[in-house]
């Protein structure tokens, strides 16, 4: 138990000495210190962290601190807490060992005499951390060729409240709301504009994330937006967000982009249409949308052989829109003639059937949406139910519209386009880690068992994809490639 009783050691603990062997080893390896920087191998940081905590457990150093100081009010966050002190205890020993590894000789060794270069005392620096606000002492050599690792030069915070503020921002906080948490958490001052550019420092990555290379091929593709509220030119709009789903030949599922446009039309989608086709997309079998206005036309001048299909779903939404509470059953069952009619003529005479029936009468306006989507509907009766399946609805995306929304739902509203692209951006890495961590604690356990969600969209597999790829070759020959049949 790490709070026992200091009277049960006999031996003196030499605390001070104990933090500074582990400065040095931190030191040593490099600065590996988590709040000095991102850590590229999780793992392996666990275990060496788990490993120097260990060593001051086995000597009995933490139990004496802590039980030296639990009668005293103690704090284990913000200022003057336990946690702050230690991590600046480790930090300056650390400085020290860098400074001692730069120089070639301990403080007051012989081997300085005469070396050119020796210490000349240390500045102090606040940085904010996780823990809270820190002053460090940073030594400094004469010649002022020391270069500090821990604590980089112009560093006013380390690496690890970077990444907590990130991951509160992609979880919907605002950056007054993280500037306030982390106040009455940590005791930590970081200003909205500070947040502001910690969260701006990954546009660099959307922005290649944006730009990255497609393949040449995607047999289907979706497409849907949610409405977003942007400040443009003094003025607070309602903005079109755009996502762009890819299905591969392989039948996994991946983000294309996202675009915010104030207006949607057929010049916006022919923009986006192209930057698609300039990223290395030479061919689509079937682009799967919601009536999207321009979109079609877009996608028609850019890849001349794709089949434009409008989403079932969205039509029976549109649909339903004119329809009241008491005759929805009803209108449900005589639309599921229309979309599951065999062939084109069938699904015909079932819109004839409805339009004539004393439902369809009542409500012409739910007949009219059908009536004017019929172009773009019908080739959706030309696949097999393999084919169907896939094609019957962007809910794939809408699912991801709605954990995107329950994201955003506390935002008046955004300062800048780039402001809504890189929260989605960050918010669809911070729900697929999520789902993965989820799923990777359940590894093992028999799948009866398990409950960890799939994921969401990008990397996710489409179910039945061999057999509705077989379809897709048989009615688009020779348009897949050779390599993924």
């Amino acid at each position: 138990m790490i709070f026992s009783s200091v009277e049960q050691y006999d031996t003196p603990v030499d605390v001070d000495s104990e933090v500074a062997a582990l400065a040095e080893r931190i030191a040593a390896d490099g600065p590996r210190l988590p709040l000095a920087g991102p850590v590229v191998d999780e793992q392996a940081a666990v275990v060496a962290a788990r490993r120097a905590v260990d060593d001051l457990i086995d000597k009995q150093a933490l139990d004496a601190m802590l039980a030296q100081i639990k009668g005293d009010g103690l704090r284990l966050t913000g200022p003057g807490g336990f946690l702050s002190e230690l991590v600046k205890a480790v930090l300056e020993r650390g400085l020290q060992a860098e400074l001692t590894e730069h120089l070639g000789y301990r403080a007051h060794e012989a081997a300085g005499r005469g070396s050119g270069n020796s210490r000349n005392g240390a500045t102090a620096k606040t940085v904010q951390t996780e823990v809270g606000p820190i002053e460090v002492k940073v030594p400094r050599d004469r010649a002022g060729t020391f270069t500090p690792m821990l604590v980089p030069k112009n560093a006013r915070r380390l690496g690890g409240l970077s990444d907590v503020v990130i991951s509160l921002y992609a979880g919907g906080m605002t950056v007054r709301d993280i500037s306030h948490h982390l106040h009455r958490v940590y005791g930590t001052e970081v200003g909205p504009d500070t947040i502001s550019t910690i969260t701006d420092e990954v546009l660099d990555e959307v922005k290649t994330w944006q730009q990255r290379p497609l393949d040449e091929v995607y047999p289907i593709i979706y497409v849907d937006c949610l409405m977003v509220k942007v400040r443009d030119g003094g003025q607070v709009r309602n903005k079109a967000c755009y996502l762009v789903v890819g299905v591969n030949t392989e039948g996994v599922k991946h983000v294309l982009g996202i675009w915010v446009a104030q207006a949607e039309g057929a010049k916006f989608w022919m923009q986006v249409c192209t930057e698609l086709r300039n990223r290395g997309v030479r061919d689509v079998l079937i682009a799967c949308c919601d009536g999207l206005t321009g979109l079609p036309e877009a996608i028609e001048a850019v890849w001349p052989h794709t089949t434009v299909q409008t989403c079932v779903v969205h039509l029976i939404r549109a649909a339903m829109k004119f329809v009241s509470y008491k005759d929805r059953r009803a209108m449900a069952a005589a639309l599921k003639d229309i979309y599951t009619a065999p062939t084109v003529e069938a699904a015909e005479t079932a819109l004839l059937a409805f339009a004539d029936s004393p439902l369809g009468k009542r409500y012409p306006a739910a007949v009219a949406v059908w009536e004017r989507a019929w172009d773009r509907f019908t080739p959706f009766l030309s696949f097999p139910p393999e084919v169907r399946r896939i094609i019957y609805t962007t809910n794939a995306i809408e699912s991801f519209n709605y954990q995107i929304r329950k994201v955003i739902k506390n935002r008046g509203h955004f300062p800048t386009d780039d402001a809504v692209v890189k929260l989605i951006w960050l918010a669809i890495a911070d729900i697929e880690d999520k789902r993965a961590r989820q799923r990777a604690a359940e590894a093992g356990k028999p799948a009866n068992t398990r409950t960890a969600p799939p994921r969401l969209v990008e990397g996710a597999g489409v179910h039945g994809w061999k057999q509705a790829l077989n379809a897709l070759e048989i009615f688009f020959p020779g348009r897949i490639p050779t390599d993924a049949r």
